[in-house]
């Protein structure tokens, strides 16, 4: 059989004005996951990501704990959805990112009043009776993950092996789609995806199946601290 290794990438930069690069710690995530890979992979035939730039780093962290020099090819399928246009759905006055982050400041915990309102924006896009007020609704931003993996699989020859390097969202789609999870109880999985965990996909003739889900043990033991989620 083959394999798509499916990669979320590293932690990026949650509260900054950028948040589309890694962290330190995500830079540092996709050094160790790429050694931690290196006895474990007997060859990389194929390398794609996403069109952004954390989805760039952490290829470019972890080939470079490989030791393996290969050309990485770009799939905009494998991009996350616009979490910006989520939130600001749900709240319109969330266009206004000082007023967002003043919001949550007023709470006890502003990382955990962010989280509880991103689930319910989140909630809100997926619940499918708002689709028209998003450029990419839930069904349509599911299709587009299923048809990178697909086109992915497509252009695989036979026990090859890819790394994909990507977001929650689309392993999040791919997920349901091969567990047949219902789609109100997905994003249950997506919150606990690790920063550099693995979601395997194994294939052969008979289709695409699902072998393991936010797989981090590289991370385990000396590197504990290194277990992040966002």
């Amino acid at each position: 059989m083959g394999a798509i290794a499916l990669i979320r990438h590293g932690q990026a930069s949650f509260g900054a004005a950028d948040y589309d690069k890694l962290s330190p710690t995500g830079e540092q995530q996709a050094l160790v996951l790429g050694r931690a890979l290196r006895p474990r992979l007997r060859g990389v035939d194929r390398v794609q990501t996403g069109g952004m730039r954390r989805h760039k780093q952490t290829a470019a962290g972890v080939l470079e704990g490989l030791a393996l020099d290969r050309p990485c090819e770009e799939n905009l399928g494998w991009n996350e959805y616009d979490h910006e246009e989520v939130i600001h759905r749900y709240n319109p006055a969330y266009k206004s990112r000082t007023r967002m982050m003043a919001d949550m400041a007023r709470h006890k915990n502003p990382r955990r009043a962010f989280q509880e309102m991103f689930a319910q924006a989140i909630e809100r896009w997926m619940d499918g009776a708002h689709d028209a007020d998003y450029a990419e609704s839930w069904p349509v931003f599911r299709q587009r993950c299923l048809q990178a993996l697909h086109d992915l699989r497509e252009s695989l020859g036979r026990g090859e092996t890819a790394l994909v390097f990507t977001s929650g969202g689309p392993i999040t789609a791919i997920i349901q789609e091969l567990m047949g999870i219902p789609a109100a109880n997905i994003f249950r999985i997506n919150w606990t995806l690790a920063n550099c965990g693995i979601t395997k996909v194994i294939y052969s003739e008979r289709g695409l199946f699902l072998s393991s889900i936010n797989e981090h043990a590289a991370f385990e033991g000396e590197y504990q601290s290194l277990i992040t989620y966002r």
